[in-house]
């Protein structure tokens, strides 16, 4: 399976960099290789790039990384919360999602 951590990385510099082409071309890579990521793939991308730099990815890129691995693993009540988490983080537009994540895992408990 592809590795998207290497792709999270390069929109991360490409963002840095503000070089538009760049950035293009790194959302595309990024989202091609999500796209095709197991859930541990994805949370281990997640949890490797924030803990090197919380903010080293945009609001936009976390969500669809966190909704596909939602979407793989919908009974992991873990893994629902830690998805809230990080969209309350961003609030306050995505917190109603946030908490219907939160609703879910509590009933899955």
């Amino acid at each position: 399976m592809p590795d998207p951590t290497p792709a999270a990385r390069s929109l991360s510099q490409g963002i840095d960099g503000a070089d538009s082409r760049q950035v293009n071309e790194a959302a595309r890579e990024f989202v091609e290789k999500l796209t095709f990521a197991t859930a541990d793939e994805i949370l281990t991308m997640l949890r490797g790039v924030l803990a090197e730099d919380w903010t080293a990815l945009p609001p936009w890129a976390r969500n669809l990384a966190y909704r596909l691995a939602c979407l793989q693993r919908p009974d992991d009540p873990q893994l629902l919360r830690e998805a809230a988490a990080d969209l309350l983080s961003f609030g306050p537009d995505w917190d109603a999602f946030a908490q219907d994540l939160k609703r879910r895992a509590a009933e899955l408990e």
